[in-house]
């Protein structure tokens, strides 16, 4: 059918133009170049996640007449299981988080002087210390995964919904997504931007047929959609396809010491080839007094920069519970890893934002 471009279609064609644009410029351009990871929100976590937690990762310490400096721009919030009963993926645990779970994370995550809430607080210190131009430190939510065959989960409007059906997965998704923005939003948080949304389950297999739909609706809102799999996961090198905007690979290596180094090489490799980035990994055991494992992290740091990620690469971050902090406050040893790290995060904030300036 030929179509007739009226002066009011042509209008109405403008302004979705216009729609599209304003949405998309929330975060246009605005990659997170360093992610850490901070899990909290289960019944299981002992970490207070205050102002004073978050300084080692916001930013350096000013020492002998040189200036702090920034560290991580991105913070992503999450958690794998609410309770020893009910977890926020498949295989956490034996049954699935309800909507009262979903709802509790965002409720812990906002409450006052914690989490994203502490984390401003010690964005606005920094802030004032470092002063110069200002670039908002990110944040990044996880989305539970709607298990399948999930029947307890609860209710919208008026109806139970029933995770046998796709649609009713979707549905409680777009409408998690709403409330995060939502609640994010009321908080007026004057040192932070929410770059987008984080799915938690790490392979493609119960999800493959619905998150398409949920990257959709993300990029409708303007934000971004995150995603981490495993080392050989199912479906990683179709992360493009699934919709997602950034991805960064698992090399699963630090924590199994029958596995060599070479397979952070290996990683690499793999994620270059299928256009992902990488993720480093480390917990509580890099600690020379819990493990002593610091020259598996050294394996990493020396990998990627072999590699040339550190100059070309957006990284995610793995610590376990607070190993970037202990290794701050450790041994000599301990703040030796610390130290290098942190000052390879700083020069590369240096260097990615001395550019958007």
């Amino acid at each position: 059918m030929k179509q007739i471009f009226t002066p009011f279609y042509c209008l109405l064609l403008l302004a979705a133009m216009l729609l599209t644009s304003c949405s998309k410029s929330i975060v246009e351009g605005d990659e997170i170049r360093d992610l850490v990871l901070i899990y909290d929100g289960g019944d299981h976590r002992t970490i207070d996640w205050n102002k004073d937690k978050f300084a080692p990762y916001v930013a350096t310490d000013a020492v002998d007449g040189k200036p702090a400096e920034w560290l991580f721009d991105g913070f992503l919030f999450l958690e794998i299981y609410c309770t020893q009963e009910r977890g926020f993926a498949k295989w956490y645990r034996k049954e699935g988080a309800r909507k009262e779970d979903w709802i509790g994370l965002i409720d812990q995550y906002l409450s006052p002087n914690r989490d994203i809430t502490a984390l401003n607080a010690c964005v606005g210190e920094k802030r004032a210390e470092i002063g110069g131009t200002f670039h908002r430190r990110k944040v990044v939510l996880s989305l539970p995964e709607p298990i399948a065959k999930q029947t307890d989960w609860g209710e919208l409007n008026g109806r139970a919904l029933d995770f046998n059906n796709d649609l009713d997965r979707l549905e409680a998704v777009k409408w998690y997504i709403d409330l995060l923005i939502d609640r994010f939003t009321d908080a007026d948080l004057e040192n932070l931007q929410l770059s987008g949304f984080y799915w938690l389950t790490e392979q493609a297999t119960h999800t493959r047929t619905f998150v398409r739909d949920v990257a959709n609706y993300i990029h409708s809102k303007g934000l971004y959609f995150y995603w981490i799999p495993y080392f050989g996961s199912d479906g990683y090198t179709q992360w493009r396809e699934f919709g997602f905007d950034y991805a960064y690979l698992q090399p699963n290596h630090f924590f199994h010491t029958h596995i060599p180094d070479s397979r952070i090489q290996e990683a690499v490799d793999l994620a270059k080839a299928a256009g992902l980035s990488n993720e480093m990994e480390f917990d509580e055991r890099v600690m020379q007094g819990q493990g002593n494992r610091g020259e598996r992290l050294g394996a990493y740091i020396d990998t990627f920069e072999r590699n040339g990620l550190f100059e070309n690469n957006n990284i995610a971050y793995y610590q376990g519970n607070d190993a970037f902090y202990q290794l701050k406050f450790g041994s000599e040893l301990d703040r030796s890893y610390y130290d290098r790290l942190s000052s390879i995060i700083a020069r590369r904030q240096r260097e990615y934002y001395s550019n958007r300036e």
